[in-house]
C-alpha cells in the first residue's frame, strides 16, 4: 500500500494546484451576497453562453430579468429554464437582433412601453472574427453588433434608467481592445481589405471609449457605466476562430486552454459584480478585467477619440437627427464620411450569424 502512497500524494498536489491555479486565473466568484429584489434588468445576448449565465444568477438573487435575443426559439428555451431553475416566474424572453437599428428600436420601444424601470442594462451580446458579413443597415457585422446596437440601445433608454437612478449600465469588452484602432476614414471595412481579427479589436476598443465618453455625459444623473473584459470563456463565441480543430491543439494544447479558460458560470461573474456589488455603487467609467478595476489601453483613453467615436455613431444610427444624442456640430468632412457611409446601407446578403455572448 505505501508504494501508491508519493504517486497518490503527487497526483493530489497536482491536481489541487491545478484548482487553486485556475481559480486565481478564472477570478473566481462574485463575492457579493446583494439581491436585488425589485429590480428590472435587461440582457443582450442571454440565451446562451455568459449572458445566459448572467440572467440565471440575476434572477436566482430575485431581479425581473428582461432577455433580449436574436433566436426566439432558444431565448424562450433559456427563460423556461431558468425560471424553473431559479424559481422566478419574472424571466422574459423578447425578441432583439442588433444586427438590425429597426429592431434594436422595436426593443426599446417595448421596454419603455411595458417596464416601469431599468435598473441595470447588461450589453453582453456579441460576434467574434465573423467573415465580412454586413447588417442590415450596411454595417461591418462585427462594429454593427457589438458597438452601434448596443450604442443605439443604451441611448434609446437612458430616460428609462435615469428615471430608476441610481442604476447602471454594464458594457462587455475584451482584452482584445490593446490592440485595437478605430479606422474612422473607414469603420465599415469599405475600402481596405478585410481583417476579421482587426475588425473585432476596433469594436471592442469602441466599447471602452463609448464607456468613457458615456459615463462623462451621464455624471450627476445616478447612472453608472463601466466596461468589463470576463476573462477567457468556453462559448460558442469563438467557433469562427478555428482554434481546437486541429488534432494538435485538441490534444497537446487542450490540458493548457482547460486551465484558463472558464466556463460561462464564471464567465458570468464579473458581469454580475458590476451588476449588484455595494462596492460598485458609484463607480463610473472604469474598465474591469474580470473583477478588477485596471486602466485600459492607451487609445482607449483618447477622449477626443472617444466624443468623435460618439459623433459618427450617432449620425450613423439616426439619432443625432431625433435630437437624442450631442448637439455639438462635427467638421464638415465628418459630416460628408458619415452620408456616404448612410448611404452605402444595403440589405445584408449573408445568413444571420448567430448573436453569442464575450469570451476572448
Amino acid at each position: 500500500m505505501s508504494k501508491y502512497i508519493l504517486p497518490i500524494s503527487v497526483f493530489g498536489t497536482v491536481f489541487g494546484g491545478a484548482v487553486l491555479l485556475k481559480n486565481h486565473v478564472t477570478g473566481g466568484r462574485c463575492p457579493s451576497k446583494a439581491t436585488i429584489n425589485g429590480k428590472t434588468v435587461v440582457i443582450t445576448g442571454a440565451n446562451t453562453g455568459i449572458g445566459k449565465e448572467t440572467a440565471r444568477e440575476l434572477a436566482k438573487r430575485g431581479g425581473r430579468v428582461i432577455m433580449g435575443c436574436r433566436d426566439m426559439e432558444k431565448c424562450e428555451a433559456a427563460a423556461k429554464e431558468i425560471r424553473g431553475k431559479t424559481l422566478n416566474p419574472h424571466v422574459y424572453a423578447c425578441h432583439l437582433d442588433l444586427a438590425s437599428t429597426k429592431s434594436v428600436r422595436e426593443f426599446a420601444e417595448r421596454i419603455k412601453r411595458e417596464e416601469k424601470r431599468v435598473d441595470v442594462l447588461i450589453n453582453n451580446a456579441g460576434v467574434m472574427r465573423c467573415p465580412a458579413w454586413k447588417t442590415e443597415d450596411g454595417f461591418d457585422m462585427q462594429f454593427g453588433v457589438n458597438h452601434l446596437g448596443h450604442f443605439l440601445l443604451t441611448n434609446l433608454l437612458l430616460d428609462k434608467l435615469k428615471e430608476s437612478a441610481p442604476s447602471r449600465v454594464i458594457n462587455l469588452a475584451s482584452l482584445a481592445h490593446i490592440v485595437g484602432k478605430i479606422d474612422f476614414e473607414d469603420l465599415n471595412w469599405e475600402k481596405k481589405k478585410f481583417d476579421t481579427k482587426q475588425a473585432y479589436c476596433q469594436s471592442k476598443l469602441a466599447n471602452v471609449l463609448f464607456t468613457r465618453e458615456l459615463a462623462k455625459r451621464l455624471q450627476g444623473s445616478g447612472v453608472t457605466v463601466n466596461a468589463v473584459h470576463p476573462g477567457v470563456v468556453a462559448t460558442e463565441l469563438g467557433r469562427h476562430t478555428g482554434m481546437h480543430q486541429s488534432q494538435f491543439s485538441s490534444s497537446v494544447l487542450s490540458p493548457f486552454f482547460s486551465l484558463l479558460v472558464k466556463n460561462p458560470e464564471l464567465g458570468a461573474q464579473p458581469s454580475v459584480y458590476l451588476a449588484v456589488s455595494e462596492e460598485m455603487e458609484g463607480v463610473t467609467g472604469q474598465y474591469y478585467d474580470v473583477m478588477t478595476e485596471k486602466e485600459p489601453a492607451p487609445q482607449a483613453l483618447d477622449e477626443e477619440a472617444a466624443r468623435r467615436l460618439w459623433e459618427v455613431s450617432s449620425r450613423l444610427v439616426g439619432l443625432e437627427e431625433e435630437g437624442q444624442s450631442s448637439k455639438s456640430n462635427p467638421p464638415a468632412e465628418e459630416q460628408n464620411k458619415a452620408a456616404q457611409i448612410d448611404s452605402m446601407k444595403t440589405v445584408r446578403q449573408n445568413p444571420e450569424p448567430a448573436v453569442s455572448t464575450e469570451g476572448l
